[in-house]
Formats: C-alpha cells, sequence, structure tokens
C-alpha cells in the first residue's frame, strides 16, 4: 500500500473512531447502529463493515486507541524506583488527560446498568495492560531488593490510584476541572515519593 492510500486509510479509520466515540456519548452504546456511524463519519457502509464488522469491535478499538501511549518510557532501571515510579506515573497522567479518555470512562459508566461488558473490556484492553507493567516494576524492584513489595498488585494499585484520584477523577464530576502540567507533575512527584516512603527498603 503507497503511503498516500494508507494516509487515506488512518484518516477514514480516525473519523469513525472519532464519529463512534460521539455517537456512544450522547446516544449509548445499545442506541447507536453501524450505519449511523458510518453516515456521521462519512465513509460508506461496507468501508465501516469493512474494518469494525460489529459494534463491540468498533468500542474495542476505541478503547485500544485511547490507552495506547504515543511513546513509551525507555528501560525502567529497579535500582532506581522513584525514577522509575515516576516515569510511570507520568505515563499514566499522560493518558489519563489525554482527549477522549474522560468520554470513555463516562461511556462506560452511563452503559453500567444495561451493557456491564462495556467496562469489562474497558478494563481488560486498556487500563490492565498498563495496570501490569507498573506491577511487574514494582515485582522487579522488590526482587532488586530497591523496595520491599509483598504484594505489588496491592501496591500498583495505591500508585495509580493517587494519580487518578486527582487527574482523572474529578472530571467526571466536575467539567471545569483541569490541573495544569505543574500542578499534574506534582501529584505524580508525590505518588512516587509515597511509594518510596512506604515500600523503601531501608
Amino acid at each position: 500500500m503507497s503511503s498516500f492510500h494508507e494516509q487515506v486509510a488512518a484518516d477514514k479509520r480516525a473519523a469513525i473512531l472519532a464519529a463512534a466515540t460521539a455517537l456512544f456519548g450522547t446516544q449509548g452504546f445499545a442506541r447507536t447502529s453501524l450505519a449511523q456511524v458510518a453516515a456521521a463519519a462519512g465513509v460508506s457502509r461496507s468501508t465501516l463493515f469493512k474494518r469494525f464488522p460489529t459494534k463491540d469491535s468498533l468500542f474495542d478499538a476505541i478503547v485500544t486507541d485511547v490507552w495506547t501511549p504515543q511513546a513509551r518510557p525507555a528501560d525502567l532501571d529497579p535500582a532506581d524506583p522513584e525514577a522509575g515510579l515516576r516515569a510511570l506515573g507520568t505515563l499514566y497522567a499522560e493518558l489519563l488527560t489525554r482527549p477522549g479518555m474522560a468520554d470513555l470512562f463516562r461511556l462506560v459508566i452511563s452503559e453500567a446498568p444495561t451493557s456491564p461488558e462495556l467496562g469489562r473490556r474497558q478494563f481488560d484492553l486498556g487500563k490492565m495492560p498498563f495496570f501490569e507493567e507498573v506491577r511487574a516494576y514494582l515485582a522487579a524492584a522488590s526482587r532488586a531488593r530497591t523496595l520491599a513489595v509483598d504484594d505489588p498488585t496491592m501496591a500498583a494499585t495505591q500508585m495509580l490510584g493517587m494519580i487518578s484520584t486527582f487527574v482523572l477523577w474529578p472530571r467526571m464530576f466536575l467539567p471545569d476541572w483541569g490541573p495544569d502540567e505543574g500542578e499534574v507533575a506534582r501529584a505524580v512527584e508525590e505518588a512516587a515519593l509515597t511509594m518510596s516512603a512506604r515500600y523503601g527498603n531501608r
């Protein structure tokens, strides 16, 4: 495929995902049809069905796109857990503040009574891979004896919870909530320092 056709395909895919996100958010997942998504995206039904034969596959693509970091940190050294946790925390904050993330959370929350499987797929495809990365790093730091973590799963929950409580969850209730970059960076720094103080192997 030529670079021109690759760009056209990428543009159509982006238009489809944007249209689906908007329609799912305003009409609800169950009440939105693939035909409506195609019309809103300005593509033919055959183009959409070829890429996304079901609404489930379309939703999964939205989740995967929103949760895929644009850039990953360099290899994280378990010998320097403060730096490693700061890098992971910064990446998590960037994910939580990127366009579409808050809308995705609002969607799965609003659809929970009738489509609880959306929340499970959002967790499994979206947050869980990143959560596992943090958990694995904490386990590696524990093996390196730079942290003393008996339960990496609980520790990862604590780390990410400190950041999301400040960065994401107020957005669910306060439309004007928008901490600046310095405030977000401070929240990440405090989370990393708190984890180091709690689990530091001194």
